[in-house]
């Protein structure tokens, strides 16, 4: 679905608040709630969104306007075929996403996300089994992967860096950095 369970927010609008970033990659931008939960805390920054399923841009209102601040850049595309510059950023967000995703491909998209220079990367996923298929009439809703906590802290163990992680009673919250 494009919105997002609750939990694990607050935890990850801390580490937001830790790092300031400048600029914002939102993978899966969906309904927009990670750039309205973390803009208000950090104003002036650069947020770019990266979102599938077209109607999600019109539907949710992420295009910024004179009246309200969402996404200053929308990219209607598969992330898989996104350009590597679009990961050369402060922070980037898969809010909800691994899990659409092949298990091959998320990690493959990890590791690209770095490779292309991230400085922070905020991964959230179901750790419970959250079987979904299409919503909507939109295909890419589908849950392709079950990830498990440990799973996800192996993957990103091997990308170098810190991280820090957060594991609720649903969801699992990654905040991996560059700079330890």
């Amino acid at each position: 679905m494009p919105t997002s369970d609750v939990e694990g927010k607050d935890w990850s609008l801390g580490w937001f608040r830790y790092h300031l970033p400048n600029t914002v990659t939102d993978v899966g931008a969906g309904e927009g709630t990670y750039a309205r939960l973390f803009r208000p805390a950090h104003a002036g920054i650069w947020w770019t969104a990266i979102e599938v399923h077209r109607p999600y841009v019109r539907k949710f209102g992420l295009k910024s306007t004179k009246t309200r601040v969402m996404y200053d850049e929308i990219h209607v595309e598969d992330v898989r075929e996104s350009a590597d510059h679009l990961f050369h950023r402060d922070l980037v967000i898969l809010g909800d996403v691994a899990e659409h995703l092949p298990r091959e491909d998320a990690i493959g998209l990890l590791e690209r996300i770095v490779a292309a220079g991230a400085w922070n990367v905020l991964v959230s996923v179901p750790i419970v089994d959250s079987p979904q298929g299409e919503v909507d009439g939109n295909p890419f809703e589908a849950h392709l992967h079950q990830w498990d906590a440990d799973d996800m802290d192996q993957v990103f163990a091997g990308l170098g860096g810190s991280v820090e992680t957060f594991r609720g009673g649903t969801l699992g919250c990654w905040w991996w950095s560059r700079n330890a």
